[in-house]
């Protein structure tokens, strides 16, 4: 049974996944790597020996991401075709959520922000520079650490009345929610602590992203917002949204494989 590859190239990692020809999704994988051919040929190879794909089973190869422009020659004598990233994102998005209509965002190094429909339609509205590599240079500038698994591990105890401005800081008789963000950082104590700190660079991140995707939502009278990309694999993730949900009458879902969204979406053009 002959299988669509779809691999999204970044500038280490790499993120593949495989349709069959019945529809049935192959489980996505993705490597790391120094570079991104090593990766590239790391994810395909990792990926067509575990689940026993022959080269002569492979229909398509396509590729998305800023690595792809890497790759100039067939893989593995296989031809290769390019696909746009934002398109796949939306495309990824509908797929991994059910939804006919809905707002994507791709949160990774930085964060986009997508409206995409079942029929194919994809817009991207734009974006901001706040996503993955602010969280980590912030991290490594406030807090001297760059992995984000340890930066995860001492937000748990982290808290933000210690570092951001809240409402109900300032008012309590505006009708706003007392929790609501005024500013980020704008009460950062002398005894904030390091997973105090973690917390905040965390909810800084999360909160650009999640106000910029509500704004997209309403100016197509939305309410589901799909997440995807690394960033939704880390555990703070689903209470700073689910506190937006609160206060904004939106849903957002991050769904199964939501890091795989743009592999997906390729696979499918």
């Amino acid at each position: 049974m002959k299988a669509i590859i779809g691999i999204d190239v970044g500038g280490s990692t790499t993120k593949i996944v495989g349709f069959r020809e019945d529809g049935t999704m192959i489980e996505p994988q993705f490597v790391k790597a120094t570079d991104p051919i090593t990766s590239l040929y790391g994810a395909f190879g990792k990926f067509t020996v575990e689940n026993g794909i022959e080269l002569s089973d492979i229909d398509k190869v396509k590729l998305t991401g800023v690595g792809s422009s890497y790759v100039t020659k067939p893989l593995y004598g296989l031809t290769c075709e390019r696909t746009v990233e934002f398109e796949c994102v939306g495309r990824g998005g509908i797929y991994l959520s059910g939804l006919d209509e809905a707002i994507v965002v791709s949160m990774g190094t930085g964060t986009a922000i997508i409206h995409a429909e079942r029929s194919g339609k994809v817009h991207y509205f734009g974006g901001t520079g706040v996503g993955g590599g602010t969280l980590v240079g912030l991290s490594r500038r406030m807090l001297g650490m760059d992995n984000i698994k340890h930066i995860v591990e001492i937000a748990k105890d982290g808290c933000l009345d210690n570092v951001d401005l809240r409402i109900k800081d300032m008012t309590s008789s505006i009708g706003l929610a007392e929790n609501m963000t005024a500013a980020n950082f704008g009460k950062l104590s002398d005894m904030a602590s390091q997973g105090d700190v973690a917390l905040a660079i965390l909810n800084m991140v999360f909160e650009t992203a999640g106000m910029l995707a509500i704004f997209a939502a309403r100016s197509k009278n939305l309410k589901d917002i799909v997440l995807t990309g690394n960033l939704t694999s880390i555990p703070q993730a689903k209470t700073i949204f689910a506190d937006l949900e609160k206060l904004f009458d939106v849903h957002f879902i991050i769904p199964e494989h939501a890091q795989f969204a743009c592999a997906i979406g390729s696979a499918l053009a």
